[in-house]
């Protein structure tokens, strides 16, 4: 559109805004009709509308994505010059017109995601298998995006920030509401955005994800900010972006640190379902699907029906608990409705399914139908489907001769009466032949350090979890070790892999006696399928010791404590022993062999024998377990009124190759004293300490002025480093930069000197840290004071 000129003097043909022509009068030379257009040109009233409220006047010939404010309207007045001398021809003034505006304004024109299958964001975040071309990303990892504007993005004047919004109230405060600042340099752990190509008017933006961020269905907008006005981008449908849980990612609490069993429980997409009875295991293919059309879609679908806020969505713990819940139908109209009475003439037997895509697009289309019918194998096999697609590590689990505890006993009870004579009313436990749930992998902050790892969560509605039909997530780990007072759920898990079968007798006044206790009923041939391959993988080990064992026995007997019935087991005779774990100074050496103190007493004014069982095992920083370094097992004699002293000791071949990055290690302790049967445990939690990097620097520390610094390491394992790389860097002293020192041999000292320009005056760090496979957490600073340049 041309630009309208009015005189300034012909105050007929001016508005109220002398920016802004009405169209009064007649301009001396009339308008020209485009011969291209044969629609009449749009009025000046229009104009002037859409300039105060552009949303609700649109300009006819916009192509852009965005709704504009303008904040720069200019007054022509303030610029007259005396006389006229800055007037125009004929003393007539040109007046900014709307199409000079819009030149100046920044505008977003097209959002471009990168998001093909092929494309680098979906193979960066592994997602590239999910069907269609939405942006499906992980996060806590960046990706890429291409916006094209109205005009080239000059850094000095012109802002630009990123808007994503998920669920219905979406907040700052509760994550949903994510704004993303546009900075120099990304940094990890928080929202943020760079530039990093431009190309004319299209500027490539890497964008950084929070690794504790909301998962789910993020709208997208883009908001710009110039000196003449603001613009904020349309919504567009098409560019939402989806988050999932990052198991690729060691911020994440899913984190799973081994390729292959990310390929299995994350990637797979097929799978085994073990079912039978423990002396005829049969097993069945499952298609889990994840990756196929509509499932990601379906699987959002759960979370909202579920009726959970979306702030939520970002704690695992939470998610698996909602969708443990999802999954069946009884209080929340879930997924698949149960059915284990033999008639399916309205539905579909349990035994017909083979996989979950059709059960969850049934599902979703369907409005929230709950699918007709399931059982165990069949709510597993779609909670795997769900919780893979969501990004958790999930597997599913098949445990024969499985317990169904009522009653929070912790023990399968068989009732009789004085003729021993069941008491069928009573007799409600149950052993099933086989029942199916599933492990996923995260991290338990909200649990004591150890109950990490492999959590079960159980779909199947049997019993009711804080009033709704669901189960876990239970600590594997806390489970084979009998703390059941932690949560979620464990008493009920403990009971079906390890509780003992107890038969009691009523006695004629109404009480009853134990007159029978098997240990070895429960809990047998704990399956599910190998990594890369399809043979049945037992994990009996993970959920119990072995049967019979002390460390079995002092599990159960620990757990029926907490239990409706402790008093199914012998209460100690006395509590006189104490055992605990003392640990002189910082505490041990990289490379060197851990020792701790045990210390026992007896407080009591008798010999006491105790059996004293010890496991150290390598953790990660989040408390999950990664290997078992060494087990012992100790028989200790304890005088009346003895302290015994014990030195522990961890050789350095028992844990050189299973060290993860934070070189943390657990103690724990368990026994029971012979002749009271009292129960000691304790845990202690260490780490071994690493060197320093010792940093010296030389020269005259001035700005502008070249000096160095001098970083020497010594090796402290008996064996070499390979592969050795410094990351050296110091606000105002250098940018961030490595140096390879390639192998570093079994105790050898390295030194690598530094050169550098400070470039600002005051109190500087310089730091370095070493990155080897084999030797992590190694670090060092120094204080630096720069003068000013003379």
């Amino acid at each position: 559109m041309p630009v309208e000129t009015r005189s300034i003097r012909n105050r007929s043909a001016v508005g109220r805004f002398p920016a802004i022509t009405l169209g009064w009068g007649e301009d001396p030379e009339g308008e020209k009709e485009d011969p291209e257009e044969d629609k009449p040109e749009e009025g000046a009233c229009c104009r002037w509308l859409r300039m105060i409220c552009p949303c609700c006047c649109p300009r006819p010939d916009d192509d852009d994505i965005s709704d504009t404010v303008d904040t720069a309207i200019d007054d022509v007045d303030k610029n007259d010059g005396i006389n006229g001398e800055n007037d125009g021809i004929n003393g007539e003034k040109p007046v900014t017109g709307e199409s000079e505006l819009e030149e100046l304004l920044l505008k977003v024109r097209s959002v471009d995601l990168m998001k093909t299958k092929s494309g680098q964001n979906r193979t960066e975040h592994h997602t590239d298998r999910y069907h269609g071309n939405d942006l499906i990303i992980r996060r806590g990892q960046t990706f890429q995006m291409w916006l094209k504007l109205s005009r080239p993005f000059d850094p000095k004047t012109d802002k630009l920030h990123l808007e994503l919004k998920t669920g219905s109230l979406p907040t700052v405060a509760k994550g949903t509401h994510v704004i993303i600042p546009l900075v120099e340099e990304l940094e990890d752990d928080r929202w943020e955005a760079a530039i990093v190509k431009q190309d004319g008017n299209r500027i490539k933006l890497s964008v950084n994800s929070l690794p504790t961020a909301v998962t789910g269905r993020y709208q997208l907008t883009v908001a710009t900010h110039c000196p003449k006005g603001e613009a904020t981008s349309t919504h567009d449908p098409t560019n939402d972006i989806y988050m999932l849980f990052n198991p690729w990612c060691e911020d994440d609490t899913v984190f799973m640190d081994a390729e292959d069993k990310r390929n299995e429980y994350v990637l797979n997409d097929i799978g085994r379902l073990y079912y039978g009875t423990e002396k005829q295991i049969g097993a069945r293919t499952w298609n889990y699907g994840q990756f196929d059309e509509g499932v990601l879609a379906a699987c959002l679908y759960v979370l909202e029906k579920s009726g959970t806020p979306p702030s939520g969505w970002g704690d695992p713990v939470n998610v698996v608990r909602v969708v443990s819940a999802m999954i069946n139908s009884p209080d929340d109209r879930g997924v698949v409705e149960g059915n284990w009475s033999g008639n399916y003439s309205d539905g579909t037997s349990p035994t017909v399914w083979s996989g979950s895509v059709e059960i969850l697009k049934n599902y979703h289309t369907s409005g929230g139908i709950p699918v007709k019918y399931g059982q165990c194998w069949v709510f597993s096999g779609v909670a795997t489907t769900v919780l893979r697609c969501l990004g958790i590590a999930c597997r599913s689990v098949t445990n024969f001769n499985s317990a169904h505890d009522t009653d929070i006993s912790l023990t399968t009870d068989v009732y009789f009466d004085e003729n021993l004579e069941p008491i069928d009313y009573l007799n409600t436990d149950s052993i099933w032949n086989f029942h199916v749930w599933n492990d996923c992998w995260m991290a338990r902050s909200d649990l004591p350090p150890g109950m990490g790892g492999w959590q079960v969560v159980d779909a199947t509605p049997q019993e009711t979890s804080q009033g709704v039909f669901r189960c876990g997530p239970a600590s594997v780990s806390a489970v084979r070790n009998g703390q059941v007072y932690l949560k979620h759920d464990c008493p009920f898990v403990f009971a079906e892999v390890n509780s003992d079968k107890i038969y009691w007798q009523r006695n004629l006044d109404g009480t009853f006696t134990q007159f029978h206790n098997e240990k070895n009923t429960v809990g047998h041939f704990i399956s599910t399928k190998a990594i890369g391959s399809d043979e049945r993988n037992d994990i009996t080990h993970l959920y119990k010791h072995p049967e019979g064992t002390e460390e079995e026995r002092i599990a159960v007997e620990t757990a029926c404590r907490y239990g409706s019935k402790p008093e199914a087991y012998s209460s100690p005779t006395a509590e006189d022993v104490s055992i605990e774990v003392t640990m002189e100074g910082e505490g041990p050496r990289m490379g060197g062999d851990p020792e701790l103190t045990i210390v026992l007493r007896n407080s009591s004014s008798q010999h006491r024998k105790i059996i004293l069982h010890s496991q150290v095992a390598v953790m990660y920083y989040t408390g999950v377990h990664k290997a078992t370094a060494k087990k012992d097992r100790t028989e200790v004699e304890l005088l009346p009124s003895e302290v015994k002293t014990l030195e522990w000791t961890l050789e350095y071949k028992h844990y050189q190759d299973k060290l993860v990055d934070q070189a943390a290690l657990m103690l724990t302790l368990s026994g029971r004293v012979s002749e009271t049967q009292q129960l000691l445990a304790t845990q202690f939690s260490f780490r071994l300490r690493t060197p320093d990097l010792v940093i010296k620097p030389f020269g005259e520390a001035m700005v502008g002025r070249k000096m160095a610094a001098e970083i020497s390491f010594t090796n402290p394992l008996p064996r070499s480093l390979k592969g050795v790389i410094i990351h050296v860097e110091g606000l105002g002293l250098l940018t961030a930069r490595k140096i390879a020192l390639g192998d570093i041999g079994s105790h050898a000292a390295v030194s690598v000197t530094e050169h550098f320009v400070p470039t600002l005056p005051g109190p500087r760090k310089l730091l370095a840290s070493l990155d080897c496979k084999q030797l992590t957490q190694v670090h060092g600073v120094t204080d630096i004071t720069v003068q000013e340049k003379n």
